[in-house]
C-alpha cells in the first residue's frame, strides 16, 4: 500500500534517526494510513479509499459525497 492519503495529499516526511551518541541515519515519518470502505449512494456502490486518520474525521465531518468531490477535483481516482 503506497504511503499517501488520497484527501489530504499527505506523503512520507523523511530526517534522522540521532543516536545517543549523535550518529545520524536516514528515517521516514510514515502517516497514520487506513483503508476504508464507504457507501457512495449516488453512485449505488461501495469505494475503498486510503485514508491519513484526520482524512477519516474530515469524510466523517464533511461527507463521503464531498469528500469524492475533492478527490476528484484533485485529479484522484475513486
Amino acid at each position: 500500500m503506497s504511503a499517501h492519503c488520497q484527501l489530504t495529499g499527505r506523503r512520507p516526511g523523511f530526517g534522522n534517526h540521532v543516536s545517543h551518541s549523535h550518529r545520524r541515519t536516514k528515517r521516514r515519518f510514515d502517516p497514520n494510513i487506513q483503508r476504508k470502505r464507504y457507501w457512495l449512494p449516488s453512485e449505488g456502490r461501495h469505494v475503498r479509499l486510503t485514508l491519513s486518520a484526520r482524512a477519516v474525521k474530515t469524510v466523517d465531518s464533511i461527507g463521503v459525497e464531498a469528500a469524492v468531490a475533492r478527490i476528484r477535483a484533485r485529479g484522484g481516482k475513486v
